[in-house]
């Protein structure tokens, strides 16, 4: 075997070793799981430093890579880079607040990309310059917070914060170990999904909620049953109930351009479609939490959307259009003594 092939892979195992542990190595130990002696791997951690991979040495003198200053090789085909850019545009486009993160990373792929197709690469980084000038002079608190829970996850380490739901006078403090983290197209919005202590019960948690974060040197595990993509199957967009059965939704869409339009999408997993004899287009789906569905719901054109069931959205919406009509003159004042509580507040991150 080629000497130079053969160091270069002790590098690439050592550096593997040191990314995946969840806790800081002595060099003692690293050379122990490499079945290598202990003065190969001095000189193959020196060898790392000098290819630029952050090898840090804590208080204790043990061993780790600095995540947050390690960068990742990644080798994409051009159909792969495309699909990276236009999702990565689509963040950094759609997202209220500007992410400093999703900025550089387009700007960094269309630097790689320029040598291979100059065209797309010059776009790219045109894009990304544009996007730059929007980004604050100074991190917004979003954005820390992201970075915050992005470091707990990745070290596995739980983090203590500072909640405020949407209609509580105060916040609250407690544990949180970030198991998952996801974006939500209502409202521009990211949650986590995680363990909440207390109640010591899986909660999501909106970042925008989220008034203050700490680290913590608490680690925590992933479940091995924990599966994000199981648990919101059922879900809109972001909140998921795991005791209670889905419940279904049934809406009635009239207007060719507006069945056309539903038809083009699939909206969700669960949805099904059909005729009636009237050759309105009925649209059926199973939703944990079905008044997460009023923004979309209210988002067609007005009278060719029937909510026909549940009852209770479909009282929802029919009181919100009683408001509507008595606020624009064109009806009696509704009975405001009736429940219809707006709870997507409460339901967005508690």
């Amino acid at each position: 075997m080629n000497r130079a092939f053969a160091k270069s892979g002790r590098i690439s195992q050592v550096e593997r070793l040191l990314l995946t542990s969840r806790t800081h190595l002595s060099q003692a130990e690293i050379a122990r799981r490499c079945d290598v002696h202990r003065s190969t791997i001095g000189r193959l951690l020196q060898d790392m430093v000098d290819n630029e991979i952050p090898v840090r040495i804590d208080d204790e003198g043990l061993i780790y890579i600095e995540r947050t200053a390690y960068i990742s090789t990644l080798r994409l085909k051009l159909h792969e880079a495309m699909a990276v850019f236009l999702a990565g545009r689509l963040l950094a486009r759609y997202s209220d607040k500007p992410n400093t993160h999703a900025v550089e990373a387009l700007n960094k792929l269309g630097s790689a990309l320029r040598g291979v197709m100059p065209e797309l690469g010059q776009h790219i980084t045109s894009t990304s310059a544009a996007l730059h000038g929007r980004l604050p002079k100074q991190a917004y608190e979003r954005q820390r917070v992201l970075e915050k829970l992005t470091e707990a996850w990745a070290a596995g380490r739980k983090v203590q914060i500072w909640y405020r739901p949407l209609n509580a006078h105060r916040t609250f403090q407690h544990t949180f170990a970030p198991y998952f983290l996801e974006p939500s197209g209502i409202g521009y919005s990211t949650y986590a999904i995680g363990l909440a202590e207390p109640p010591n019960k899986l909660r999501t948690r909106k970042l925008d909620r989220i008034e203050r974060i700490i680290s913590t040197d608490e680690p925590f595990d992933i479940p091995a049953d924990f599966d994000p993509n199981k648990l919101l199957a059922s879900a809109w967009s972001i909140w998921f109930d795991e005791d209670d059965q889905p419940t279904r939704v049934k809406l009635r869409f009239s207007s060719h351009q507006v069945i056309c339009r539903v038809n083009e999408t699939t909206w969700h997993p669960s949805q099904h479609t059909e005729l009636d004899t009237d050759g309105r287009l009925i649209w059926t789906a199973e939703i944990d939490e079905p008044l997460e569905m009023l923004p979309w719901i209210r988002g067609w054109e007005g009278g060719t959307c029937e909510v026909l069931e549940p009852q209770a959205l479909r009282e929802k919406v029919v009181g919100e259009i009683r408001r509507q009509m008595h606020i624009y003159g064109t009806s009696q004042k509704p009975d405001m003594a009736s429940p219809d509580l707006d709870l997507l507040g409460s339901i967005f991150g508690e």
